[in-house]
Formats: C-alpha cells, structure tokens, sequence
C-alpha cells in the first residue's frame, strides 16, 4: 500500500488531497522519508514552532499536525516505523482569528499598495494573483471564501461574485470593482485553461492545475509583506482592515454587516470598537494621565 492509497482509503477526496499537500511540505521539512523514519516527537514540535511563524490561525496548524500524524500512522501500518513520534502531540490553543488588533490594521493607502501590480515569477499566474489581492481587499473574503469559490459565482456582466455562507459566514453577492471585472475575464479566458488540468468548478487554481486550498492564499500575502513594514500581514488583517474602514468612513452597521457576511451584529460592532481603542491610545499618547 502506498501513500495515496491509504490517504484514499481513510479519508474523502477533499482531505486526502490536503493531506497529500502538507505531508509533502513536511517531507521537505525532516529530509524526505528517511527523515521522516528518524523524527522524534521533539522533531515535530519544532516543525510546528516553524509553522507559528508562519500562520497567525492555530487552526491552520492544527490541521497540518493532522497531516503528519496521519503520515505517521500510514508509515505504522506499512511496517516502516514501530512508533508514533506526536501521537500524543495536542494543541491546546487555537488562535482567534476574529479579533481585531488595532496596531496591525491597514489604513486605505497601504491596502492601495496591495493591489499594486508587481512582477510575476510565473507570468502564467499574474492575472490569478491580481484576482486573489482584489477578493482580499475589495470585498474582504476569508481565505476560505476563495477557496470555496466556483466559476459559476462570478457574473461579469453584472460585476457581481457570490459568496457561499459557511458556518460562520452568511451568503451574500457582492460587487465587483471595474479593475476587477477586466482582470477576471483575461483570468477566466486565456490563463485558467491552461492551468485547468481536469474538469474542475473551483474560481481559483493553483499552479498545479488543482482546486487552491488556501495555502497559496497565505502564500501570496506573505510575498506583499515589505510593502507594509512594521506590520503583521495576513489575510485576516487584509479582511479586517477593509470592514473598520467602511465603518470609520461612515457605513452603516447593518449595511456592514451584510457585506462582510457576519451572522451577528455584534461581531460587526467589534470592530466600531477598534475605533474608540485608537482614540485611548491617541489619548495616551498625547494627553498622558498624571
């Protein structure tokens, strides 16, 4: 039994490919499977020490730590290893990913910056790119939200995307900016055929030709990270910066609301919050208490 034939066998087709992804990462990570034969659980909680550095979200983590330790079971079951190195390796904390920091939000030029055109490594994947920033930026979309994203969802004729709900997201159809609108016809017209490897319904494709799964995502709003010195760049905080702007610039509660697809109004209003802590520590700054 190989690798993909236990993924297949013990998992769906939308795990078993992550899975896939993150087991190959970690692979690279201890040297291959001869590493991977010598790992000890020290091993792998500096792989996730690396990992933090990485993703703001314990979830991502945690969920890559599934990965390895379902590599780790596969290499069990096939008589390669007589032990499990994290077997009993828990995370205990999962970051939140809701909560604004007020000292990392965006103001409206620097998410400017983000939509800048930039050099493309891979020419192939500038439109894709472009597409990915303006989701982030302009309509505020978890990573999630993107990969969840369908060709049938965009409707450039009335410059709209549809946004699946989720658990903790509401469905809504947003607006499309006109920049938008140009970059996703030459996207869906001349670039994502030729990265299409199957008949596959996903909006967004890796280089791969397969359905991204978010990593790519962090990936890409890592690389914009000079562009914005001194602050911690993530996808959320893309996210969050845009809905305290609309509602710094004068948007309505509700109106807000819908548009960053929150199920509570009260999660909205967290973030009117971040603009009364701005004022505190503008207050301290300038005017300190004696």
């Amino acid at each position: 039994m190989n690798l993909d034939d236990y993924l297949s066998a013990n998992y769906t087709v939308a795990t078993a490919r992550t899975y896939a992804f993150e087991i190959e990462r970690y692979l690279v990570y201890v040297g291959g499977e001869s590493g991977a034969l010598r790992v000890k659980y020290a091993d792998v909680v500096g792989y996730l020490v690396s990992l933090r550095g990485r993703y703001e979200n314990g979830e991502t983590v945690r969920r890559i730590l599934y990965s390895v330790k379902a590599y780790h079971r596969y290499l069990l079951k096939v008589g390669k290893r007589e032990d499990h190195p994290a077997s009993r390796l828990r995370l205990r904390d999962v970051a939140r990913t809701d909560q604004v920091q007020t000292q990392d939000l965006l103001d409206a030029a620097e998410l400017e910056k983000l939509l800048t055109t930039r050099v493309e490594r891979y020419p192939l994947l500038a439109n894709r790119n472009a597409v990915i920033i303006g989701l982030l930026v302009h309509q505020a979309l978890t990573v999630s939200e993107v990969g969840r994203l369908q060709v049938g969802d965009v409707d450039l004729a009335a410059a709209t995307i549809k946004v699946k709900g989720s658990g903790r997201q509401q469905a809504r159809t947003l607006k499309l900016a006109a920049v938008q609108v140009m970059t996703l016809l030459e996207y869906l017209k001349e670039d994502r055929p030729r990265l299409m490897r199957d008949d596959i319904k996903a909006l967004i494709l890796t280089s791969r030709g397969t359905a991204e799964n978010g990593e790519g995502v962090h990936y890409l709003v890592e690389t914009l990270r000079p562009l914005v010195p001194g602050k911690r760049l993530t996808p959320m905080v893309i996210r969050q910066s845009v809905i305290a702007l609309k509602l710094k610039n004068g948007g309505g509660l509700r109106q807000v609301q819908v548009f960053a697809g929150h199920k509570k109004v009260t999660t909205t209003e967290g973030y009117r919050e971040t603009n009364l802590e701005e004022l505190r520590a503008a207050v301290v700054r300038f005017h300190p208490l004696r």
